[in-house]
């Protein structure tokens, strides 16, 4: 028996069968996924390996594999190939304390890593220097980020700092307060705005979950001790794998 086979088990051609060829076989692919047999982060076999297997097209396995990528299960590397779509362990981020991706994952055992989108030195929007609180020729850095816990993806960020803070973008690797803190400008309070989104086919595609999916986004506004404003960022959180949690105290007036 193929690899094919034993990871998708037999397939039916049955050509009076009223389900279009390509769907039947998405929901073999299903069954395999919640079946077990094609675990997580595993790659899918070849376009070709699949059609001679099941003597499909490689056209009937494409549209097959593309309608699976848009429903989140699978998801497309360029260069890689196509795999299993991650599931994430769900995160729970209490609101009332301000730390980084970097040593919030750590302290939960998992490894945090970064896949950069961007790193830039610019003048200040509008809006960046209205939140910053920064005359109109100062310079920003803007620090884009993909952040993944355990290989799976789980937010974009896009994170905005004055130079005098922050003047070379490149001296972050993975954690931007751990830089921060060596150059004395720690944040050591923050305020946090979040709205529920739905993702778009861009942004899906980074996180890694069919358009449309649930989502957070989180502006957050960080200050020094001596009350300057001292990072923007503008974060996407993958619905799935996070919940906010506030501690709420009844007062009595």
């Amino acid at each position: 028996m193929s690899r094919v086979a034993d990871l998708l088990g037999a397939f039916d051609l049955d050509p009076r069968a009223a389900t279009p060829l390509y769907l039947r076989l998405q929901e073999q692919i299903k069954a395999a996924i919640d079946a077990g047999s094609l675990k997580p982060l595993e790659a899918l076999p070849g376009e070709r390996d699949i059609a001679e297997a099941f003597n499909v097209s490689r056209v009937t396995v494409r549209k097959a594999i593309a309608g699976l990528v848009d429903q989140g299960l699978l998801t497309q590397r360029q260069g890689s190939g196509t795999f299993v779509a991650a599931k994430p362990e769900r995160v729970e981020q209490p609101l009332s304390r301000l730390t980084s991706f970097t040593e919030d994952m750590r302290r939960r055992g998992m490894t945090a890593t970064v896949y950069w989108l961007g790193r830039t030195v610019s003048l200040a929007s509008p809006q960046e220097a209205m939140r910053l609180a920064l005359s109109p020729n100062e310079t920003v850095v803007r620090l884009r980020r993909l952040r993944f816990a355990n290989q799976v993806p789980m937010a974009i960020e896009c994170a905005t700092v004055p130079t005098r803070f922050l003047p070379d973008p490149d001296a972050v690797d993975t954690s931007l307060y751990a830089v921060l803190e060596a150059r004395g400008a720690l944040p050591v309070r923050a305020l946090q705005r979040l709205h529920a989104v739905n993702l778009s086919g861009e942004d899906a595609a980074l996180l890694e979950v069919a358009p449309g999916s649930a989502g957070l986004a989180i502006d957050r506004l960080s200050y020094l001790d001596s009350g300057l404003p001292v990072e923007f960022t503008q974060s996407l959180y993958r619905g799935d794998a996070y919940d906010f949690v506030a501690e709420l105290n009844l007062r009595h007036e």
